[in-house]
Protein backbone atom coordinates (compact mmCIF):
# COMPACT_ATOMS: atom_id res chain seq x y z
CA UNK A 1 0.00 0.00 0.00
CA UNK A 2 1.55 3.37 -1.02
CA UNK A 3 2.26 6.08 1.55
CA UNK A 4 -1.11 7.82 1.32
CA UNK A 5 -3.00 4.71 2.38
CA UNK A 6 -4.80 4.66 -0.98
CA UNK A 7 -3.99 2.14 -3.68
CA UNK A 8 -6.69 2.48 -6.35
CA UNK A 9 -7.77 6.03 -7.18
CA UNK A 10 -10.23 7.63 -9.55
CA UNK A 11 -8.97 11.01 -10.72
CA UNK A 12 -11.68 13.40 -11.88
CA UNK A 13 -10.53 16.27 -14.08
CA UNK A 14 -12.63 19.08 -15.49
CA UNK A 15 -12.52 19.59 -19.23
CA UNK A 16 -11.19 23.08 -18.54
CA UNK A 17 -8.02 21.49 -17.11
CA UNK A 18 -7.02 20.64 -20.69
CA UNK A 19 -7.34 24.23 -21.95
CA UNK A 20 -4.17 25.60 -20.38
CA UNK A 21 -4.28 29.36 -20.75
CA UNK A 22 -6.77 29.20 -23.60
CA UNK A 23 -10.47 29.88 -23.55
CA UNK A 24 -11.59 26.81 -25.47
CA UNK A 25 -10.44 23.43 -26.70
CA UNK A 26 -7.41 21.32 -25.86
CA UNK A 27 -3.90 22.63 -25.23
CA UNK A 28 -1.39 19.87 -26.14
CA UNK A 29 1.31 21.14 -23.76
CA UNK A 30 -1.03 21.29 -20.76
CA UNK A 31 -2.50 17.89 -21.60
CA UNK A 32 1.04 16.47 -21.75
CA UNK A 33 1.81 18.00 -18.34
CA UNK A 34 -1.28 16.41 -16.81
CA UNK A 35 -0.31 13.10 -18.38
CA UNK A 36 3.10 13.42 -16.75
CA UNK A 37 1.47 13.80 -13.34
CA UNK A 38 -0.57 10.64 -13.94
CA UNK A 39 2.53 8.79 -15.15
CA UNK A 40 4.38 9.70 -11.95
CA UNK A 41 1.50 8.39 -9.82
CA UNK A 42 1.45 5.11 -11.74
CA UNK A 43 5.24 4.80 -11.35
CA UNK A 44 4.79 5.31 -7.59
CA UNK A 45 2.58 2.22 -7.43
CA UNK A 46 -0.94 3.59 -7.67
CA UNK A 47 -3.71 2.13 -9.82
CA UNK A 48 -5.41 5.01 -11.59
CA UNK A 49 -8.58 5.48 -13.57
CA UNK A 50 -9.76 8.84 -14.89
CA UNK A 51 -12.92 10.72 -15.73
CA UNK A 52 -12.53 13.93 -17.75
CA UNK A 53 -15.34 16.45 -18.19
CA UNK A 54 -16.23 18.12 -21.47
CA UNK A 55 -16.69 21.76 -20.49
CA UNK A 56 -13.76 22.95 -22.61
CA UNK A 57 -15.72 21.88 -25.69
CA UNK A 58 -19.43 21.81 -24.85
CA UNK A 59 -21.56 22.18 -21.73
CA UNK A 60 -24.94 20.50 -21.94
CA UNK A 61 -26.50 22.43 -19.07
CA UNK A 62 -25.38 25.80 -20.46
CA UNK A 63 -26.69 24.88 -23.89
CA UNK A 64 -30.03 23.82 -22.42
CA UNK A 65 -30.31 27.23 -20.75
CA UNK A 66 -30.00 28.80 -24.21
CA UNK A 67 -32.81 26.75 -25.70
CA UNK A 68 -31.33 23.37 -26.58
CA UNK A 69 -33.33 20.29 -25.69
CA UNK A 70 -31.74 19.19 -22.40
CA UNK A 71 -31.36 15.52 -23.29
CA UNK A 72 -29.81 16.31 -26.68
CA UNK A 73 -27.49 18.88 -25.12
CA UNK A 74 -26.34 16.38 -22.51
CA UNK A 75 -25.57 13.79 -25.18
CA UNK A 76 -23.50 16.40 -27.02
CA UNK A 77 -21.62 17.05 -23.78
CA UNK A 78 -20.96 13.32 -23.39
CA UNK A 79 -19.43 13.23 -26.87
CA UNK A 80 -17.14 16.09 -25.83
CA UNK A 81 -15.85 13.95 -22.95
CA UNK A 82 -14.94 11.21 -25.43
CA UNK A 83 -12.84 13.70 -27.40
CA UNK A 84 -11.05 14.73 -24.21
CA UNK A 85 -10.53 11.12 -23.15
CA UNK A 86 -8.86 10.34 -26.49
CA UNK A 87 -6.63 13.42 -26.11
CA UNK A 88 -5.53 12.30 -22.64
CA UNK A 89 -5.00 8.75 -23.89
CA UNK A 90 -2.76 10.05 -26.68
CA UNK A 91 -0.74 12.16 -24.22
CA UNK A 92 -0.29 9.24 -21.81
CA UNK A 93 0.73 6.76 -24.49
CA UNK A 94 3.26 9.23 -25.89
CA UNK A 95 4.87 9.03 -22.44
CA UNK A 96 4.81 5.24 -22.40
CA UNK A 97 1.78 4.72 -20.15
CA UNK A 98 -0.54 1.91 -21.35
CA UNK A 99 -4.06 3.28 -21.48
CA UNK A 100 -7.58 2.25 -22.40
CA UNK A 101 -10.63 4.44 -23.05
CA UNK A 102 -14.02 2.98 -22.21
CA UNK A 103 -17.18 4.83 -23.23
CA UNK A 104 -20.63 4.49 -21.68
CA UNK A 105 -21.97 5.24 -25.18
CA UNK A 106 -20.75 2.39 -27.40
CA UNK A 107 -18.53 3.51 -30.30
CA UNK A 108 -16.33 0.49 -31.06
CA UNK A 109 -14.46 2.15 -33.91
CA UNK A 110 -13.07 4.68 -31.43
CA UNK A 111 -12.75 2.99 -28.04
CA UNK A 112 -13.94 0.10 -25.89
CA UNK A 113 -17.47 -0.02 -24.49
CA UNK A 114 -17.68 0.30 -20.73
CA UNK A 115 -17.47 -3.18 -19.20
CA UNK A 116 -16.75 -3.16 -15.48
CA UNK A 117 -14.85 -6.42 -15.23
CA UNK A 118 -12.73 -5.61 -18.26
CA UNK A 119 -11.89 -2.23 -16.75
CA UNK A 120 -10.87 -3.89 -13.49
CA UNK A 121 -8.65 -6.30 -15.38
CA UNK A 122 -6.96 -3.42 -17.23
CA UNK A 123 -6.19 -1.73 -13.92
CA UNK A 124 -4.83 -4.92 -12.42
CA UNK A 125 -2.43 -5.10 -15.38
CA UNK A 126 -1.20 -1.55 -14.71
CA UNK A 127 -3.15 0.21 -17.43
CA UNK A 128 -4.78 3.58 -16.86
CA UNK A 129 -8.46 3.41 -17.74
CA UNK A 130 -10.22 6.60 -18.87
CA UNK A 131 -14.00 6.49 -18.55
CA UNK A 132 -15.82 8.61 -21.11
CA UNK A 133 -19.41 9.67 -21.84
CA UNK A 134 -20.41 9.99 -18.19
CA UNK A 135 -23.02 7.47 -17.15
CA UNK A 136 -24.34 7.23 -20.71
CA UNK A 137 -27.55 8.97 -19.64
CA UNK A 138 -28.68 12.61 -19.87
CA UNK A 139 -29.43 14.63 -16.73
CA UNK A 140 -26.34 13.30 -14.92
CA UNK A 141 -23.09 15.22 -14.53
CA UNK A 142 -19.57 13.88 -15.02
CA UNK A 143 -19.16 14.28 -11.23
CA UNK A 144 -21.89 11.70 -10.76
CA UNK A 145 -20.30 9.54 -13.44
CA UNK A 146 -16.98 9.75 -11.58
CA UNK A 147 -18.58 8.77 -8.27
CA UNK A 148 -20.36 5.86 -9.96
CA UNK A 149 -17.18 4.56 -11.60
CA UNK A 150 -15.23 4.99 -8.35
CA UNK A 151 -17.78 2.79 -6.59
CA UNK A 152 -17.86 0.21 -9.39
CA UNK A 153 -14.04 0.00 -9.48
CA UNK A 154 -13.83 -0.32 -5.67
CA UNK A 155 -11.59 2.74 -5.55
CA UNK A 156 -10.04 3.75 -2.25
CA UNK A 157 -10.61 7.45 -3.00
CA UNK A 158 -11.94 9.91 -5.56
CA UNK A 159 -9.45 12.70 -6.27
CA UNK A 160 -10.96 15.81 -7.84
CA UNK A 161 -8.43 18.07 -9.53
CA UNK A 162 -9.70 21.66 -9.71
CA UNK A 163 -8.30 25.17 -10.07
CA UNK A 164 -8.22 25.79 -6.29
CA UNK A 165 -6.38 23.95 -3.52
CA UNK A 166 -9.39 22.56 -1.67
CA UNK A 167 -12.89 23.36 -0.50
CA UNK A 168 -13.62 26.85 0.85
CA UNK A 169 -16.60 28.37 2.65
CA UNK A 170 -16.85 30.89 -0.22
CA UNK A 171 -15.33 31.30 -3.66
CA UNK A 172 -11.66 32.18 -2.93
CA UNK A 173 -11.35 33.84 -6.33
CA UNK A 174 -14.03 36.36 -5.33
CA UNK A 175 -13.85 36.49 -1.52
CA UNK A 176 -10.41 37.30 -0.12
CA UNK A 177 -11.36 36.13 3.37
CA UNK A 178 -12.66 32.72 2.25
CA UNK A 179 -11.52 29.95 4.62
CA UNK A 180 -10.20 26.63 3.37
CA UNK A 181 -11.18 23.42 5.11
CA UNK A 182 -8.64 20.65 5.73
CA UNK A 183 -11.33 18.04 6.37
CA UNK A 184 -15.09 17.93 6.03
CA UNK A 185 -17.88 15.42 6.36
CA UNK A 186 -20.11 14.51 3.44
CA UNK A 187 -23.11 15.79 5.42
CA UNK A 188 -21.42 19.18 5.97
CA UNK A 189 -20.74 19.52 2.25
CA UNK A 190 -24.36 18.72 1.45
CA UNK A 191 -25.93 20.79 4.23
CA UNK A 192 -23.85 23.89 3.41
CA UNK A 193 -24.21 23.41 -0.35
CA UNK A 194 -20.46 23.84 -0.81
CA UNK A 195 -20.68 22.84 -4.49
CA UNK A 196 -17.41 20.94 -4.72
CA UNK A 197 -19.40 18.27 -6.58
CA UNK A 198 -23.07 17.92 -7.29
CA UNK A 199 -25.19 16.52 -4.46
CA UNK A 200 -25.83 13.13 -6.06
CA UNK A 201 -22.08 12.54 -6.50
CA UNK A 202 -21.33 13.47 -2.87
CA UNK A 203 -24.18 11.27 -1.63
CA UNK A 204 -22.94 8.32 -3.69
CA UNK A 205 -19.44 8.68 -2.26
CA UNK A 206 -20.92 8.91 1.24
CA UNK A 207 -23.05 5.82 0.77
CA UNK A 208 -20.04 3.85 -0.49
CA UNK A 209 -17.56 5.36 1.98
CA UNK A 210 -15.28 6.69 -0.73
CA UNK A 211 -13.19 9.67 0.48
CA UNK A 212 -13.20 12.73 -1.79
CA UNK A 213 -9.87 14.60 -2.03
CA UNK A 214 -10.02 18.07 -3.62
CA UNK A 215 -6.76 19.72 -4.74
CA UNK A 216 -5.35 22.12 -7.33
CA UNK A 217 -4.43 20.09 -10.41
CA UNK A 218 -3.17 23.23 -12.15
CA UNK A 219 -0.25 23.37 -9.70
CA UNK A 220 2.67 21.33 -11.12
CA UNK A 221 3.47 18.36 -8.90
CA UNK A 222 0.27 18.73 -6.87
CA UNK A 223 -0.99 15.18 -7.45
CA UNK A 224 2.29 13.61 -6.31
CA UNK A 225 2.44 15.90 -3.28
CA UNK A 226 -1.11 15.10 -2.18
CA UNK A 227 -0.50 11.38 -2.64
CA UNK A 228 2.64 11.69 -0.53
CA UNK A 229 0.71 13.48 2.21
CA UNK A 230 2.60 16.74 1.82
CA UNK A 231 0.31 18.62 -0.56
CA UNK A 232 -2.53 21.03 0.17
CA UNK A 233 -6.01 19.57 -0.20
CA UNK A 234 -9.37 19.05 1.46
CA UNK A 235 -10.54 15.55 2.33
CA UNK A 236 -14.22 14.72 2.63
CA UNK A 237 -15.02 11.63 4.72
CA UNK A 238 -17.81 10.29 6.94
CA UNK A 239 -16.58 12.05 10.08
CA UNK A 240 -14.74 15.00 8.57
Amino acid sequence: MPASGFKRILLKLSGEALMGQGQYGIDPAETARLAGEVKAAVAAGYELCLVVGGGNIFRGLAAAAKGFDRASADYMGMLATVMNALAVQNALEQQGVPTRVQSAIPMPSVCEPYIRRRAERHMEKGRVVIFAAGTGNPFFTTDTGAALRAAEMSCDALFKGTSVDGIYDADPKQVATARRYDRLSYDKVLADNLKVMDASAVAMCRDNRIPIVVFNMREPGALAAVLAGTGVSTMVTTTG
